[in-house]
């Protein structure tokens, strides 16, 4: 399964409209947006927490309403028309960027939109954040998100058996890993367990092959057109 990473990110501006209609276009299985809720209570789709980056202009979003992002002329989309792009028997990963603030016009939106709870995956580097929601909400899968490090001596951090505690603790579904110090012992004990395995952000098909071959549920790419079609050779 391939996951456009904000998109088609490598071929248009991350998080917006055009983005993710691209990444239809080249063949996504998914795609993966950024949400955070702005001053007025609308949830729109932006990695950072202001917009200095994407704009050129700062503006901090849980400080601004919709209206005063909308003037940047950036393109920032809400979620509603983030979901709106989405075929039938696509998905899409919503990465929940903020507080638990968000939740209640989150599973709002979901609600009232066509899309199948079976086709939404919420992921998050909060682990609270994904408990709330779990138990708030059980129809929507959920995947934490952790990025493995060594530290000073070579030793893996988190430890495996801890990212396990973590998953079982919050009801997680599955975790979702930075490419980096992932190996196939990883994979093998995240799936034995019965958890999904989702990694990000891998660019290099020959990295996503290996990967795949592990068991990997699904790879993010900033890049889904060519993903596609070099694993299709």
């Amino acid at each position: 399964m391939i996951v456009a990473h904000r998109g088609a990110s490598a071929d248009a501006p991350e998080n917006t409209v055009p983005a993710f209609e691209l990444a239809w276009k080249q063949g996504a299985d998914a795609i993966e947006g950024d949400f955070r809720l702005t001053k007025d209570g609308h949830i729109v789709c932006i990695h950072d927490p202001d917009t200095k980056r994407t704009a050129g202009k700062k503006r901090v979003v849980a400080k601004s309403t919709l209206e005063e992002l909308r003037a940047l002329g950036s393109g920032i989309p809400t979620l509603g028309e983030v979901l709106a792009t989405v075929p039938a028997g696509k998905s899409i990963y919503l990465e929940i960027k903020c507080g638990a603030e968000i939740i209640p016009p989150l599973l709002e939106t979901l609600g009232s939109s066509p899309i199948d709870a079976s086709e939404v995956l919420a992921i998050s580097f909060d682990q609270d954040v994904l408990k709330e929601l779990k138990a708030r909400a059980p129809q929507y899968a959920t995947s934490w998100l952790c990025r493995f490090e060594t530290d000073a001596f070579g030793n893996l951090r988190p430890t495996v058996a801890s990212v396990l505690d973590t998953l079982e603790a919050i009801k997680a579904d599955g975790l979702g890993a930075g490419k980096d110090y992932i190996n196939e012992a990883i994979a093998a004990a995240i799936l034995a367990k019965g958890f999904a395995f989702h990694v990000w952000t891998v660019d290099a098909p020959e990295q996503a092959r290996q990967l795949l071959d592990w068991g990997a549920t699904s790879i993010t790419t900033n890049t889904p057109g060519k993903m596609k079609s070099a694993l299709a050779d």
